[in-house]
């Protein structure tokens, strides 16, 4: 069963879900820095646009009644991985010990020119 899950914070730019609630997980589509109020990549350099993918992504996760501490994995894409340490500050702020599972992964481009795009995977 492939329930979808719709958040006022995400942005899809193809044909598929912010997220699928299959019941015990909820897999939630990569999210770029897109501000949901002007349907814009974030400014202000790379910490700033993770802040944003996050902000997109835990209103999935709110949307079918998880947070952060429901998250098993997470997958993070970045176009320069030089990006990776203030990353990963950002991501520190964002989970708490035990830290979910994780892949960084460095990509040639991503969707509309952004530097970063994270997926995750929650557990109910």
């Amino acid at each position: 069963m492939r329930t979808p899950v719709t958040s006022p914070t995400a942005t899809a730019v193809g044909p598929y879900s912010h997220g699928v609630d299959t019941g015990e997980f909820v897999y939630c589509s990569g999210q770029t820095p897109i501000d949901p109020a002007t349907g814009v990549l974030a400014t202000g350099g790379i910490a700033a646009q993770t802040e944003r993918c996050f902000d997109n992504l835990f209103g999935v996760l709110a949307a079918a009644g998880l947070g952060g501490e429901h998250v098993i994995k997470v997958n993070v894409f970045l176009t320069d991985m030089d990006d990776f340490a203030a990353m990963n500050e950002v991501y520190a702020t964002r989970f708490a010990e035990p830290y979910p599972a994780r892949t960084t992964i460095g990509v040639a481009s991503l969707p509309l020119g952004s530097p970063v795009e994270i997926e995750l995977v929650a557990q109910r």
